[in-house]
């Protein structure tokens, strides 16, 4: 049921989800999908969940090497290509679209592996010397900064070609990685 959510995110968008899109594409009943999850927020949470899941195992490819800037680098951009991937799971995961669905402070705390993993490299960093800040500050405006540039590509709001997109992300790494003492 998971599987044919994402494909109806992902086919549809977030105005084409409905949880008789889900059940069509999924070869059930919208009762079915009430059965499993409650309502059409039980199923987004779900959905939110599974987004933090997959990008935590996304980010978890990212070897760890002994330069932290590069592995921040690294880090940013699993974070992109995850998100290129999945930009109907990111807009879940980090925008609210759906009124029947607000993450509650333990939803958020369940999935807060993408920041535990951010923090962990950026406190290396700031260690090292390579970024002159207090570790949770300069990672709360590292992933402020990842999200927002995600949702913006997401948008088409980066810009209008891939070579310009790319160019603004590597500009937010260099920033993100080249601040030094």
């Amino acid at each position: 049921m998971i599987v044919a959510a994402q494909t109806t995110l992902a086919q549809r968008g977030v105005q084409g989800f409905t949880t008789k899109h889900v059940a069509d594409d999924a070869g059930t009943s919208v009762p079915a999908i009430y059965e499993l999850f409650g309502d059409k927020a039980g199923l987004v949470r779900e959905l939110f969940f599974v987004g933090f899941r997959q990008l935590a195992a996304a980010l978890a490819t990212v070897a760890v090497t002994p330069d932290a800037r590069a592995d921040l680098a690294a880090l940013v951009r699993s974070y992109r290509a995850f998100a290129r991937a999945h930009p109907g799971l990111t807009k879940v995961m980090f925008t609210e679209p759906f009124a029947d669905f607000q993450p509650t402070p333990s939803d958020i705390a369940a999935a807060d592996t993408s920041r535990r993993v951010l923090l962990r490299v950026v406190r290396r960093c700031v260690a090292s010397g390579a970024i002159n800040a207090d570790p949770v500050d300069a990672a709360h405006v590292a992933l402020a900064t990842v999200q927002g540039l995600a949702l913006q590509e997401a948008a088409g709001w980066l810009g209008r070609s891939r070579a310009s997109c790319d160019r603004r992300w590597e500009l937010a790494i260099a920033q993100l990685v080249g601040s030094t003492r």
